[in-house]
């Protein structure tokens, strides 16, 4: 997403070389969504894997409304599931998606038509496995019981645990993984974010009540306490970060996302690093911390339908 939206983007070629460096690292899954740009990302992946396609599992995500303005609703109707995967497919330079998500859930739509949508593009053979993005429990039950969900993409954090409680136990139940989304906490819990001043008008982080205005420095604490393991196992707090949730399961794949190679290199690294149950213990006290909301009221009213 950062690279052609919310965080400022990248130059084409530049992008094109982490996600490369990314292929040569052994990376397999790359995320993107009809949204971002919007179209930008998807034609941007397609160019940086042409030949080099069958090394990448491609993910993207339908589910707005897109018209002039941007962005103006959602629209989960069974025409949109058909109508974007046709133009992605296209945009991607690919003849099937390999994981293809509704990206929210569209309350004006049950979910049983839009995931009866989506399978028959199963069945047509330009889409493999099918995901949700934001849904609840019930929501996910409903969904699965029209076809396989393979994955939710939700965002789950040190410092966003709000799928614990019905969420994530309704994933284990049913069989469908995890991928969190902003596993990072959109930069914040790496140490290197900088100041708000310091970002771009267009950084999309300004909308994050969690490190918007004075919530910044006050949930300097959570990245404190990261820190501090980090120094105990020679990490930087990302990785930690990263490590953390890499504890939970194998049911769990995080999706960090960066603009350089040299943040791509250093999140791969955190697969090597083990965190002790004391330091688990430890990263588990941030949960009690109060943040703030994730998004804004409007955004918030979009989560786990």
């Amino acid at each position: 997403m950062g690279m052609s939206w919310a965080y400022g983007g990248s130059e084409e070629n530049d992008a094109i070389r982490v996600i490369h460096r990314a292929l040569d690292l052994g990376v397999t899954l790359f995320d993107t969504a009809e949204m971002y740009g919007p179209y930008k990302n998807e034609e941007l992946l397609g160019k940086a894997l042409k030949g080099r396609r069958e090394q990448a599992v491609i993910a993207t995500k339908f589910g707005f409304r897109i018209g002039e303005r941007g962005i103006e609703g959602l629209d989960g109707s069974p025409e949109n599931v058909r109508r974007v995967a046709e133009a992605s497919l296209q945009r991607l330079q690919t003849d099937v998606i390999d994981l293809y998500y509704q990206h929210r859930v569209d309350p004006q739509v049950p979910i049983e038509d839009t995931v009866g949508a989506m399978s028959d593009l199963v069945r047509a053979g330009k889409v493999r496995y099918l995901g949700l993005s934001e849904a609840n429990a019930d929501t996910l039950r409903r969904a699965h019981a029209v076809h396989s969900i393979t994955a939710l993409q939700s965002e789950y954090s040190l410092w966003e645990r709000g799928i614990e409680e019905s969420i994530l136990p309704a994933l284990r139940e049913l069989g469908i993984g995890l991928v969190p989304f902003s596993p990072l906490g959109r930069g914040y819990l790496t140490g290197k974010l900088g100041t708000p001043s310091e970002w771009p008008e267009t950084d999309y982080r300004h909308k994050d009540p969690r490190i918007a205005g004075e919530n910044f420095a006050r949930n300097q604490v959570i990245v404190d306490e990261v820190k501090a393991v980090a120094a105990l196992h020679g990490a930087t707090p990302g990785q930690v970060a990263l490590a953390w949730l890499l504890s939970r399961g194998e049911d769990i794949v995080p999706i960090p996302g960066t603009r350089r190679i040299s943040y791509l290199e250093e999140n791969l690294a955190s697969v090597q690093l083990v965190l002790t149950p004391e330091d688990l213990e430890r990263l588990d006290r941030i949960a009690r911390h109060d943040v703030g909301p994730r998004y804004g009221q409007e955004m918030m009213r979009m989560v786990q339908r």
